[in-house]
């Protein structure tokens, strides 16, 4: 299973897209405590307009398995979407995924995400993968999120280019 961009034109695939989200973030949700999780509001034509740049991972019948998406500026990088088809949890797909953005975008010196302090398997994600923890912001009652970065020196971006 390789992983590919996916085309936001692609009707099929912004589907897809919104389904996998919506099976994916009910558990972040639980697992924060915050039921009205912002990407569980979102609509085909929200995703289709969203901007983003899409990854993902399909299984052999072409089914969308896993996803991320994340945001390019000047000198930074935001993935601001990962998600995991619940029947595919620990199987290393966010894993994967996170890989393909580190070494897709390894010019960027500065890398961001930001996921539910609570929801322990993000966290350990993006730690495994570099990122560091920045701060945390407050997005509801006893609702935290941590802020991640991972920053890579001018050598190290010149050295991986």
């Amino acid at each position: 299973m390789e992983i590919e961009a996916l085309q936001l034109g692609d009707e099929d695939t912004v589907q897809q897209i919104w389904s996998l989200q919506h099976a994916a973030y009910p558990y972040e949700a639980q697992a924060i405590g915050l039921s009205d999780l912002p990407p569980l509001r979102d609509t085909y034509a929200s995703i289709a307009a969203c901007g983003e740049i899409f990854y993902g991972i399909r299984d052999p019948e072409g089914d969308l398995i896993g996803a991320v998406a994340v945001e390019l500026e000047q000198e930074k990088l935001t993935i601001s979407r990962m998600m995991v088809a619940p029947d595919h949890f620990r199987e290393g797909i966010a894993t994967r995924l996170v890989t393909h953005v580190l070494s897709t975008y390894k010019e960027v010196p500065l890398l961001i995400v930001f996921t539910g302090s609570k929801n322990f398997p993000a966290v350990r994600l993006y730690e495994k993968s570099g990122f560091q923890p920045v701060g945390t912001l407050d997005v509801a009652p006893a609702v935290e999120l941590t802020e991640f970065h991972l920053h890579r020196s001018e050598e190290n971006v010149a050295d991986k280019a």
